[in-house]
């Protein structure tokens, strides 16, 4: 909990600033069936949202912090200050408030958007309620990403509008990604460097789980359990996906038998490549190929 004098420092009233800038980067809303983006633009030195009643936006916002420092809060319990790079997501439906220190300046982004594109982002947990500030460096480049969706007024068309708003839903993936990377446990690296492993075959042939255990440091108990947890699937599993997905790329290159391909691939034989195929894709082999070359 942020302590209670830097958040009362903010609720003393505060005067309208002489100094309040508002650059609008967005001229015409824009809409499509998948969503809208309302507003955009910059602010500098705007008042800050009323902490005792808090509002209610009815839409989704970013709010990109440039300069100054302050506090958001919001009625879920999040109560916590804000920097430069930090950005502060705002939902539809959940009272919050968010300002500077009491006669400090402060300079902000903003993206005010809504439709079920960003929804399905909500229910899929990129943008989470529970987690409502991210932090990115460098800033001047993700402002500059940011502006740059908004620079060219777009065209009254549906598929400009379409664009549009898929480069904002690219960066805004692209930031939470960014901001869930800079967070990563190193703990958390022992899952890449083995799911690569798993993917590729080595100057010895396809690894086994048990020596990808070994190489990562651990048990193969705790290392399965622990691959479990995280991807959802057995390591073994995780490894003849992979491999399949490589036999399904060299089928459609068409470039190998299907001997060549067991071989390859860490099969005993043709029939156990097949079996597996199937149980992974739906299709067998020579249905597959079938398809890819379009019979």
């Amino acid at each position: 909990m942020v302590e209670m004098g830097i958040r009362m420092y903010i609720l003393g009233k505060m005067p309208f600033s002489s100094t309040f800038r508002n650059s609008s980067w967005l001229k015409t809303p824009i809409h499509t069936e998948f969503g809208s983006l309302s507003l955009a633009g910059e602010l500098e030195d705007s008042p800050p949202i009323d902490f005792q009643s808090m509002r209610i936006l009815g839409k989704y916002a970013l709010v990109l912090i440039q300069h100054g420092t302050g506090v958001f809060a919001d009625a879920n319990g999040t109560e916590r200050p804000f920097n430069p790079g930090d950005v502060l997501l705002v939902f539809p439906e959940i009272p919050h408030a968010y300002g500077p220190v009491r006669g400090s300046s402060w300079q902000h982004a903003y993206v005010v958007f809504e439709g079920p594109q960003f929804d399905l982002l909500r229910a899929s947990e990129v943008l989470d309620p529970a987690n409502p500030i991210w932090h990115l460096e460098p800033l001047d480049y993700w402002r500059r990403r940011l502006e740059e969706i908004f620079q060219a007024a777009p065209r009254h068309s549906k598929t400009a509008a379409i664009r549009k708003l898929g480069q904002f839903n690219f960066l805004l993936t692209d930031m939470a990604a960014t901001n869930a990377e800079a967070h990563q446990h190193p703990m958390d690296d022992w899952l890449e460097e083995s799911m690569q492993l798993l993917s590729g075959i080595s100057e010895d042939g396809w690894p086994t789980p048990q020596t990808i255990a070994q190489r990562v440091g651990l048990s193969y108990e705790s290392f399965r359990k622990r691959f479990v947890k995280q991807t959802g699937e057995a390591p073994a599993k995780f490894q003849k996906r992979r491999r399949i997905e490589h036999a399904c790329a060299a089928i459609y290159q068409n470039s190998h038998t299907f001997k060549e391909l067991a071989d390859e691939f860490g099969f005993c034989d043709v029939f156990h490549f097949s079996k597996a195929f199937r149980q992974i894709v739906g299709d067998t082999p020579s249905a597959f190929r079938k398809k890819a070359r379009g019979e």
